[in-house]
This record gives C-alpha cells, structure tokens and sequence, in this order.
C-alpha cells in the first residue's frame, strides 16, 4: 500500500528536509517516527515533493512511502505524531494509487516569505520572519518582478551546490502584500519614512513555480529587497536574470522567513490543498 502524508515543520533546529550522517533533518526524524509506529526494524523510506534547506519551514510537506501495514489514515497521523518532536507534525495520511509520486506527480509548488519591516529585530518571531530595518517600496518590488514571471533560465538565483538538471523553470505567479499595519503607519519608502514615527509592519511575498533552483527563492529575496530600499533600480532584476551569472545577483536572503506552502496536484489525486497550519501564517 501507497500512503501519502501531509507533513508540517518549523524547521529552525534541523538541518533541513533530506536525511543527512548527523540524523538532525526532518526526514531523518519523521522515517524514525513512522518505523516507530510501524514496529519495524527496517527504515521506512520517503520520497518528499521538495527538498527545504536549513532553518526554512514547512506548512505542507508532502511524502509518500509504501507498506505492508494496514492502518486507517487517521491511525498513521495520530500514531506517526506520537513519536514526532512537537515542532514536526503530520497532518493528514491518505491511501494513493501506486501510481502517484509526490515529487513527480507534483505541477507545481508554492513557497511564502514573511519579512518584518521594523526598526527593531524580531524577537517572538526570530527564526520565523526575515527582518529589513529599511522600508521597502511596493511598487518597486512588483515592478521587478514583472521581469521572472514565464519560462527563464534562472541560473543568477541558483545556488553553487544546486543539483536540477536544468537551470530553466517557469515562474508562474509572485504576489506581495503588506501586513499588519496601514500603509500610513508603514511607510512604502524611505521618503515616506522621513518624517520618523513609523510602526513596524509584515510582508509576504508568494511564489509559484513549475520547480524551483536551490536558493532561488532566498536568492530573489535578497534582490527584491535591494530593489525595494532604493540601492537598485527595478529593471535591475531583468539585468541580473539576463546575466546568468550567480555573482551578478544580491546575496542570499536568510532563511528565517521563508515556509514551502506545498505542491500542487491534479485534482483526480484527491490530495488536500492546504493544512490547518496555514491558517496562523500572516
């Protein structure tokens, strides 16, 4: 039997998603857990929808494994959770067609930046939300952005030790939004800044793509962040991604902020869309 589970993490004291000797990953801690609740000396292998790096959270992870085990879907999350840490959860199990594969079978995957825009660093947030003490523009950053949308060849955002095949993805969707505060009370610029007594505010910045470069989104990050404090111009953007060249990109953003909301199915697989941890995320 084929079983796929929806997987959430806050991945701040791991060493990312795919197993690693040091046992410290994400995976490593949810095969021992499933082996534990399956009774099995043998590991129980999964296959993930996308590899997440050190420190970068997960709301829905999706993994399959194969079983003799027959459980219910409810056994498998309830059991499965019993032998998780708490800041790892599975959030739903459901039997699948052998057919199916959760990187594979995937169209698409989505990932979600939050960025604090504050004089102040995070505190109750650290490891959870990037940190800017800078305003940034709105319009500057959608104006770049405009620029990765459609098929590219990404090879400026990939990082050295990427593995894809293929520098070419399609970027199908970028939306950012501000939260948390009025645009009155949280500047859009450093001229509407001038005047001082602004309140810090939050940022999200959604990504939809094919596939994604190892660091891509981080590497994005750190040029739309440059382009919003004004240190670049937004065709910048379409500079950097011409140039194919990782050197001609900003630094790689941090972690901290960034969560992988998921893949994305064809609907005959019957696969939820979302998890309930989506719903805290601002």
């Amino acid at each position: 039997m084929r079983i796929a589970l929806g997987v959430s993490y806050n991945g701040q004291a791991y060493d990312g998603w795919q197993s690693q000797p040091s046992g410290n990953t994400v995976q490593d801690k949810l095969e021992a857990a499933l082996a534990r609740f399956a009774a099995q000396p043998a590991p129980v292998r999964t296959l993930c929808a996308g590899r997440t790096d050190a420190g970068v959270h997960g709301l829905m992870q999706v993994v399959h494994f194969d079983t003799p085990l027959a459980r219910t879907a409810f056994s498998w999350v309830r059991g499965t959770n019993t032998f998780l840490p708490p800041d790892i959860a599975v959030q739903w199990a459901q039997p699948v067609p052998d057919a199916f594969h959760a990187r594979a079978s995937a169209v698409a995957r989505r990932y979600a930046y939050v960025l604090l825009q504050s004089p102040v660093r995070p505190s109750v947030e650290a490891g959870r939300v990037g940190w800017v003490f800078q305003p940034l523009n709105l319009a500057a950053m959608q104006e770049a952005t405009e620029y990765l949308l459609g098929e590219h060849d990404f090879s400026a955002f990939r990082a050295a030790a990427c593995q894809a095949k293929s520098p070419v993805k399609t970027l199908q969707r970028i939306a950012i939004s501000r939260r948390g505060a009025t645009p009155a009370t949280c500047p859009a610029s450093a001229d509407a800044a001038a005047g001082g007594g602004w309140q810090p505010c939050y940022w999200r910045f959604e990504f939809q793509a094919d596939a994604f470069l190892h660091h891509m989104i981080r590497n994005i990050m750190g040029c739309l962040v440059a382009i919003g404090q004004g240190s670049q111009p937004p065709q910048w953007m379409a500079q950097v991604l011409a140039a194919r060249s990782r050197s001609a990109a900003a630094p790689t953003f941090a972690p901290d902020g960034l969560y992988f909301l998921g893949p994305v199915y064809a609907p005959h697989w019957g696969l939820p869309e979302r998890s309930p941890a989506y719903d805290w995320l601002p």
